[in-house]
């Protein structure tokens, strides 16, 4: 008996140090057996006490009294399937008749609470049926990206959900994206998560950052094209403007429009081309819009006009010539002057880090959702890397992008170095880097091109 009181005091103990220290430690080994059993025995009793539950259909109450039984109870949702993951359970439900996905997603809060997760979230997945996944522990403090995620071509899993699934930047279902945060919000960070996905693709990356290039400089092997000054990057984005047309001259001569030409195969987009006519996908990284916006004088107000007109007709037509927008700002505002809202309405996705001001998270997400807004503006200035995405479906979620230093993100881009495209309307725009540099080399036009 004394052996196993010791043996039991040592497993709880070593249960409450690794849920202290080592939550997903704690998770794997105890969390997930006592949430399950916790989940199944009380779910009957939590959803009739959350009001997720419809009476007894009329045939069974007839039954029941030609049978002298009992009134049945209410029924619940049917588990149609249950999973355990790495980071909490996963419950498809089928709805009974008379439910919505509308009363799962207002439970949620409930649901949390009755079976002890620490975080519940809901989705429709078709009519009548609802995915339930519950969190055993805070994921978005200590993110850990999973060994195996789905990788497809111009898709980049970027950052971690706070239901415990991977965010990706899926450039061919949302092509453009707005990334908002204040200084130390993390947007750094999230944006080398991002060039370290892409690297390893066949894809051309194009940087405009203002900031003299400190942010982007670093990866410039792997940058087909790098302007660190709003002169230069106007130049760029009118380089970027006649590849698009230059893309659609092509795209139409390979068209083929006869009768003998199926319709699956009328090509409307690069991703149409057979794979020897197809051009490289382009992405293109403005790491401070607002540098680009502001003016002084009659010819930078020239020279903003000429930016954001650019910008503007990238984003409406880029996305069928494969150019891609990422546009990234401390601040996003209509006092930015004319043009900027029609920006706005073409970048579908949107990410919100820690933003200094309301108005920031209302540009983002103030056409999306009302819930969002609240969300971005109530991240704490402690937790760095935290952001809130969403997209014009209405939906949005909590992130947190894994730290990723400039080393690492240097390494990635060095590395791959060998994938980095060579295209003509932009190999004025080109960097070669040379070994040991005694004076900073500045992203100009006027910068050495590689052979």
């Amino acid at each position: 008996m004394t052996t196993f009181t010791v043996a039991l005091v040592l497993v709880v103990a070593a249960a409450g140090l690794l849920r202290w220290r080592r939550p997903a430690w704690y998770w794997m080994t105890f969390g997930v057996t006592l949430a399950s059993l916790r989940v199944l025995l009380r779910y009957a009793s939590v959803m009739d006490a959350c009001g997720l539950t419809v009476p007894p259909s009329r045939w069974r109450l007839a039954l029941a009294r030609v049978t002298n039984r009992p009134v049945p109870d209410p029924r619940p949702p049917c588990i149609l399937r249950f999973r355990p993951t790495r980071t909490g359970l996963v419950l498809r439900l089928g709805l009974r008749p008379g439910q919505d996905a509308f009363d799962v997603a207002a439970a949620s809060d409930r649901l949390r609470h009755s079976f002890s997760m620490y975080g519940v979230t809901s989705r429709e997945v078709r009519s009548g049926v609802v995915e339930v996944r519950m969190t055993g522990y805070d994921v978005l403090k200590r993110v850990q990206m999973p060994a195996k995620v789905d990788t497809r071509p111009m898709r980049v899993p970027v950052a971690l959900r706070e239901d415990g699934s991977v965010h990706y930047r899926d450039y061919r279902a949302i092509p453009h994206a707005l990334t908002l945060g204040a200084t130390e919000s993390g947007k750094s960070v999230y944006q080398r998560n991002l060039v370290a996905g892409l690297a390893p693709m066949d894809v051309a990356l194009v940087g405009i950052d203002c900031k003299q290039g400190v942010e982007l400089f670093p990866l410039a092997r792997r940058f087909s094209a790098l302007a660190d000054n709003p002169d230069t990057a106007a130049d760029l984005l009118d380089a970027l403007v006649s590849r698009m047309e230059g893309v659609y001259q092509l795209i139409r001569a390979e068209q083929r429009i006869t009768s003998a030409v199926a319709d699956a195969e009328i090509a409307a987009d690069i991703w149409d081309l057979p794979d020897h006519l197809r051009p490289v996908p382009v992405v293109v990284l403005v790491d401070e819009v607002a540098e680009l916006a502001l003016f002084a004088s009659k010819d930078e107000e020239k020279r903003r006009d000429r930016i954001i007109t650019a910008l503007v007709r990238l984003a409406q037509l880029g996305r069928a010539a494969g150019i891609y927008l990422e546009i990234c700002g401390q601040r996003f505002g209509s006092e930015l002057g004319k043009g900027i809202t029609m920006l706005r309405a073409q970048l579908t996705g949107r990410t919100a880090h820690r933003v200094n001001d309301e108005t920031s998270a209302n540009m983002a997400f103030g056409d999306i959702s009302p819930d969002a807004v609240l969300a971005a503006i109530q991240i704490p200035a402690e937790l760095r890397g935290l952001a809130i995405a969403g997209d014009s479906t209405g939906g949005w979620h909590r992130i947190r992008a894994p730290h990723t230093s400039l080393r690492q993100a240097v390494n990635t881009c060095n590395r791959h170095a060998d994938r980095t495209p060579a295209i003509p309307e932009l190999a004025p725009f080109r960097l070669e880097l040379a070994v040991a540099t005694e004076a900073p080399v500045r992203l100009s036009k006027t910068a050495p091109v590689t052979a």
